[in-house]
Parts: C-alpha cells; sequence; structure tokens
C-alpha cells in the first residue's frame, strides 16, 4: 500500500507516528543519501552516524516539512537535513582533533570536500573544478553533482536564492573559460 505513495506524503504519515510509512520513506531514500554522503565524506564510520543523525531527525521532525507549499520536495528536506549533520559531524571531528604537541607546521591539506570531488570529478573538468572559488564551487557542486535545486541549494548552504544563481552562473562563466 505504501509503495505508491510519494515522499512528501510518508513524510506526512511519519508526522504522525506511522512507522510503517517511515520504514518505506528509509527503504527508498537510504541508499541515494548514502552515495552523496560518501560523494563528500569517505569515512564510513561518519557517514553511517550523519545517517543515523539523519533519519533520528526525520523521525522527531517531520512535522516540521512545509513541502510543496514552499517550493520544497521531501527529498530535498532530506539531504538539507544529511548536510547540516554531515557538516556538524566534520565539526565535531576537528573540534576534538589535537595536533602532536612536536609536529611541525604541515603543509595545507585539501578539504574533505576537494578530496571528495577529485574522487567524483578527474580531468581537465576536475581540474577547473578545483580551480573555482570555494564559494562559487559548492554552489556548483550542490547544483549539478548532488542535484539540488536552486531552492534547496540556498537553504543547504544558508544564502540567498538571488546569491546562488549569482553564483552558479559565475561558476559556469569560470569553468567555461577554464576549459575553452
Amino acid at each position: 500500500m505504501l509503495g505508491a505513495v510519494d515522499e512528501e506524503r510518508l513524510l506526512r504519515l511519519v508526522a504522525k507516528g506511522d512507522r510503517g510509512a517511515f520504514e518505506e520513506l528509509y527503504r527508498r531514500t537510504s541508499p541515494w543519501m548514502a552515495v552523496r554522503l560518501r560523494r563528500r565524506c569517505a569515512d564510513e564510520q561518519i557517514v553511517a552516524e550523519v545517517m543515523q543523525e539523519t533519519y533520528l531527525a526525520v523521525w522527531r521532525a517531520a512535522s516540521a516539512f512545509a513541502g510543496a507549499a514552499v517550493g520544497g520536495s521531501a527529498t530535498g528536506w532530506l539531504w538539507t537535513i544529511a548536510a547540516r549533520r554531515l557538516v556538524d559531524a566534520f565539526r565535531r571531528r576537528a573540534h576534538h582533533a589535537e595536533p602532536p604537541p612536536a609536529a611541525a607546521l604541515p603543509e595545507a591539506a585539501p578539504a574533505a570536500e576537494d578530496e571528495a570531488l577529485a574522487a567524483t570529478v578527474d580531468g581537465d573538468v576536475g581540474d577547473a573544478l578545483r580551480l573555482l572559488a570555494p564559494e562559487l564551487r559548492e554552489v556548483l557542486q550542490a547544483m549539478v553533482l548532488d542535484g539540488l535545486s536552486v531552492r534547496e541549494t540556498a537553504v543547504l548552504l544558508g544564502l540567498p536564492e538571488g546569491t546562488v544563481k549569482t553564483r552558479a552562473r559565475r561558476a559556469r562563466i569560470a569553468m567555461r573559460e577554464a576549459l575553452a
């Protein structure tokens, strides 16, 4: 019966405490969410923690989903939660990491996002992406690699939609120039 119900309706049922709807939502969305998280983080333990925290948050806050009334989608809402949990996990990891006392200043290591990007996109396109300013790259990554809409990208990155559109345009122009 729940197989014919869309994700937005499943979220509405989850908000009413329907465990079957939650299980169906998890069955449908967890595979792609895990893939997207792995694109951004190679640490399976962090991915597993983020998945668990995400679905716990969905169970607790499903009633907060505004849905199509504000131009959002259920999968976009889920991804926004997961992306924020991933950022929180990176922050926790950075906060608890302490360098060894005798360590010299290391060379700047690439960001986790850059490492994930390198593993996903290589060649001239990957080189052009890595040369983009970080604020342009994160918009392009969210919209192109993750398939998010302008609105979902704006929510994910905490930016106004106009800023997302401007950065996406600037990123595309820079990519065209780099690949020309």
